[in-house]
């Protein structure tokens, strides 16, 4: 036994003791050890590192020799593109004269241009369709060429189409006061749009006295210093001035517009139109479709025979050929250069008539490899239906079939005709879901408040049947003595007053007043359950951390509408083909574009006196989906701009009408829509549209009762996203009965105890901070227990945030035409300006 236990102890070994020596592990910091990494690789052999050689690294000197050469490449590239505007490769330096002052005259400017003395030849009388003030010039001495155009501001839509095609402004200013009202509105417009090279003038400056010359040069330019910070003034009084202005026209750098140097574009010098056969089936004639023939010079980019054309405020076409006719503007004035054959195109000899150069055709469409003019989706409405009933379904119509209610209908109605009468109780019933359906715009009940009260002011009025003859006649006098000791003036100013206008307006007043001294708040009806009313409506934990589904009851619209997986992964893509796109007829040829199917509309537009622009289109972009829009609202407009109300866009090229809904600028992922357009904050505007690939500058517009339009905010092209949800909310409002210590007696939020019941799990939240929920329903009429995180103040009011999301109405139409007059006469009567009339 002994030896046993002997043996058993040497086997259990020694155990140290409380004294035994421990040492400081090893500190390998947060990277492993190399034990670590052996285990963790478990025998894995590494892969042998790169060496500088086949990393392709280069020495200190390379690269700084290759980033020299990459520097010189842009440069020599923004020289070429410098050197060739207005030269013998490119198209003519396009230049519009625009006069700000209501004073100034910018036909004497382009009289002292087209000067002899001026070293120009001037070649092109009427050289743009529509414009009558406008001609194209040749310098010699400068060996280039230019196309002048004298743009009247009247029409704002003209002007601002000019605008997007110039290579240079010429703003004509007053020597005095360097712009009027109106002149300072046109500027506005143009700053939104995107403003290209420019050039300030004044004129008048020779006739002041010599020592008043240099302080009226100062103080005409501290006032353009505003405006244009960097901008020199030029005086032009005699034709060495003007010679001065071309040579600072034709070497000044030009300012890059990102909306219309990545697309092809052209300012339309001769237009006519062929009425289509009517063997083509659409019918020529004055209201019928035609082909349209546009010439004019390539800018931007080249353009491609496949591509849909857009002219501005009439649509999108299709192109079937493009011809190359010879140069109306040489730079050698003794032959025209004759056209180069494109890429992919074939060229064909075309007669050009007695005494003509021949026309020679660049390219023809292949209508398999055009692009659509599809703009909606195809909507299938089966689609999601069920093709067969289930068994269950069958055997609830059977049961409803036998327990179906008889009714007494008209003798000799059939069984089909009695499943249309309804009774008067069913006729309530969908009354009452429609209204709930169609009160997308209006579920605030300030709206029949503010009617409420005018009708009954209107039932107030005097002379309402019981007066007697007497005092109608004494009232007759009382006018009579009243309209005969008016001024004239005041008969004169209540002539131009619209009467509906005016109260639409202050019924527009009224609310935009309303929501901003109660913000969202609405009224619970009265006649109406509020579960029924608000049945669209939920309540949200959180407005910003609560879930929101967005594909979740989208309406029928959104099934016309497209949508990118990743808009801005798309928009790189077919932006950097655009950059890289060298097939087509190239920048500065002059081609005869054939656009098919075009109304007779366009061309009544152009024989009215309006320039005509087309726009090549990038892919996708005739396609229909949700614009986004970040604007500012305009500081000149102060009337009250409600979301949904009809505006007219100016985005990029495009010129359209539709009814935006407004939401606030956040990062979230849920947008709370506003009312009216804040003029305090940036807004985010939503609206159905075609596509378009920003950057792109934005301008929208009111068309009052009589055409007039005001420009009401200006901004830019945000994302094409239907995904992005807005919320629309309201406000129920309750106020306290009783107060106890932490909890209350609520009443005024509703009047039934099936409304307290269903909206019960909706949180409450007071003016004061306090937040808390429903406990239980008292009595029937609307009263109820509500326990708070606090104890309540008599004065506090007790709310309820509801929400439910809204799209915009689909009202585009890309038909937008102005009548003249334009804004002008307008805004200067109401900048106090009547001396000018």
């Amino acid at each position: 036994m002994a030896k046993m236990a002997a043996n058993g102890e040497k086997q259990q070994g020694h155990r140290p003791g409380i004294y035994k020596q421990k040492n400081k592990a090893h500190k390998n910091g947060r990277h492993r050890t190399k034990g670590e990494i052996e285990r963790d690789n478990k025998g894995r052999v590494s892969v042998t590192a790169l060496t500088k050689k086949q990393r392709k690294e280069q020495k200190k000197m390379d690269r700084r020799h290759k980033a020299n050469q990459l520097r010189q490449n842009k440069k020599d590239m923004v020289l070429t593109e410098k050197r060739r505007l207005g030269s013998r490769d490119g198209p003519p330096h396009l230049v519009a004269v625009v006069s700000l002052h209501a004073s100034v005259d910018a036909g004497a400017i382009t009289k002292l241009l087209r000067g002899e003395d001026a070293g120009g030849i001037v070649h092109q009388e009427r050289c743009v369709t529509g414009i009558s003030d406008s001609f194209g010039m040749i310098l010699p001495r400068f060996k280039q060429r230019f196309m002048f155009v004298s743009q009247s501001t009247a029409d704002m839509h003209s002007l601002l189409d000019v605008a997007k095609i110039a290579d240079s402004l010429v703003f004509v200013l007053d020597s005095t006061e360097a712009w009027d009202s109106y002149g300072e509105y046109c500027l506005s417009c143009l700053f939104a749009q995107g403003l290209p090279s420019h050039a300030l003038v004044c004129q008048g400056v020779s006739d002041l006295p010599v020592k008043k010359r240099v302080e009226s040069r100062r103080a005409l330019s501290k006032i353009t210093e505003i405006r244009f910070p960097d901008a020199r003034l030029f005086p032009l009084d005699s034709e060495q001035d003007a010679t001065l202005l071309l040579r600072h026209l034709g070497t000044q750098r030009q300012r890059k517009l990102g909306f219309r140097s990545r697309r092809s574009h052209l300012l339309a010098q001769h237009v006519t139109f062929t009425p289509n056969s009517p063997a083509e089936g659409t019918g020529g004639g004055p209201t019928g479709l035609g082909t349209l023939c546009v010439s004019g010079y390539v800018r931007g980019r080249p353009l491609r025979v496949d591509r849909l054309v857009h002219i501005s405020g009439h649509g999108d076409f299709q192109l079937s050929q493009i011809d190359a006719p010879s140069d109306p503007l040489p730079l050698n004035l003794t032959a025209a250069r004759p056209a180069k054959s494109s890429k992919t195109g074939d060229i064909d000899m075309m007669d050009g008539g007695e005494g003509e150069a021949p026309v020679r055709m660049l390219m023809k469409a292949d209508p398999k490899s055009r692009e659509s003019l599809q703009a909606e989706a195809e909507v299938d409405p089966m689609d999601g239906e069920q093709t067969w009933p289930t068994e269950t379904e069958l055997l609830e119509a059977e049961e409803a079939r036998k327990n179906k209610r008889v009714m007494k209908v008209p003798k000799g109605t059939s069984d089909y005709q009695a499943t249309w009468i309804v009774d008067e109780d069913g006729e309530e019933n969908g009354d009452m879901d429609e209204e709930s359906s169609d009160n997308d715009d209006d579920d605030d009940m300030l709206d029949e408040a503010m009617e409420g009260e005018d009708e009954e002011t209107n039932s107030q009025e005097p002379g309402s049947g019981c007066a007697s003859e007497e005092e109608e006649e004494e009232e007759e006098e009382e006018e009579e003595l009243c309209t005969t000791g008016r001024t004239g003036a005041d008969q004169r100013y209540d002539e131009h007053i619209d009467e509906a206008a005016e109260e639409e307006g202050l019924k527009r007043y009224r609310e935009a007043r309303a929501n901003e001294m109660f913000p969202d708040e609405v009224d619970t009806p009265l006649d109406v359950a509020a579960r029924i009313r608000f049945q669209r409506y939920r309540g949200l934990k959180s407005f910003r951390a609560s879930p929101w589904d967005p594909m979740e009851n989208l309406p029928l619209n959104y099934s016309r509408i497209f949508q990118f997986q990743s808009f801005e992964r798309t928009r790189r893509h077919i932006l950097a083909e655009a950059a890289a796109e060298e097939e087509g007829a190239m920048v500065g040829w002059y081609v005869t574009l054939h656009i098919i199917d075009v109304p007779f509309s366009v061309m009544e537009s152009v024989q009215s006196g309006r320039p005509l622009t087309l726009v090549s289109l990038l892919p996708h972009e005739q396609k229909m989906s949700v614009m986004h829009l970040l604007v500012r609202r305009h500081p000149s407009n102060t009337e009250p701009i409600k979301s949904k109300e009809e505006l007219v866009f100016h985005c990029g090229f495009r010129r359209f009408r539709a009814s935006p809904i407004f939401s606030q600028h956040t990062s979230a992922d849920k947008h709370k829509m506003e009312r009216f357009l804040r003029p305090d904050a940036p807004t985010v505007v939503s609206v159905y549209a075609p596509i378009t690939f920003n950057p792109a500058g934005v301008l929208l517009f009111k068309q009052r009762n009589d055409g007039i339009q005001d420009l009401v905010a200006t901004g830019s092209l945000l994302s094409c996203d239907p995904q992005r949800v807005v919320l629309k909310r309201i406000v129920l409002s309750g106020h306290p009965f009783k107060i106890n210590r932490r909890s209350a007696v609520v009443r005024y939020m509703f009047f039934n105890r099936d409304d307290i019941m269903w909206f019960k799990p909706v949180e409450l939240r007071t003016k004061w901070g306090r937040r808390g929920h429903i406990k239980e329903a008292l009595g029937t009429h609307g009263h109820m227990k509500c326990v708070f995180d606090n104890q309540l103040r008599s004065q506090d009011t007790i709310l309820m945030n509801l929400y439910k999301r809204v799209y915009p109405r689909w009202t585009y139409d890309p038909y937008v035409s102005l009548p003249l007059p334009w804004v002008k006469r307008e805004i200067t009567v109401e900048m106090d300006d009547l001396d000018m009339e």
